[in-house]
């Protein structure tokens, strides 16, 4: 009887032309979007979708090792960037590879907050891919050839 999966999904890493990718849908991507002779960056950029800020007021929270609620200031926030996989402003694209994401995860909100930095920045000439899986790969790189 096979053993049921439990836990983190652990992505395998893998090197391609000396960068090492977080997955292997990652280097899917990367020798794919080579083979059709696409230019591309792969982390080329990394875009702050919320500037760092300091807050007003005071601020109060639970520390480790405490029961009572710390007062910690109003220390410096620092920014939220995100970095998208594969960007190419020759071909106006955007590509997030995203095998699996747990539901508890950052990115469902730094994808929504990317995708209002486009809406903000007038980037409606540009293509955006989050794909899950190497066939949606490949239809990406097919919509970006075709220039659809």
């Amino acid at each position: 009887m096979p053993r049921k999966k439990t836990g983190a999904v652990r992505s395998k890493k893998k090197t391609i032309d000396g960068i090492t990718f977080a997955s292997t849908l990652e280097s899917y991507c990367y020798t794919s979007l080579k083979s059709k002779g696409i230019q591309f960056e792969y982390e080329g950029e990394s875009i702050t979708l919320l500037p760092s800020f300091a807050p007003v007021g005071q601020y109060y929270k639970s520390m480790l090792k405490k029961k009572e609620l710390v007062h910690v200031g109003m220390r410096k926030q620092l920014p939220i960037t995100y970095t998208p996989d594969f960007i190419s402003h020759s071909s106006k694209f955007y590509i997030e590879t995203k095998g699996f994401v747990p539901s508890q995860h950052t990115f469902h909100i730094r994808w929504k907050l990317f995708l209002k930095w486009m809406t903000d920045n007038n980037m409606s000439d540009y293509k955006v891919f989050l794909v899950k899986n190497q066939h949606q790969v490949d239809e990406a790189i097919s919509i970006i050839s075709n220039g659809q």
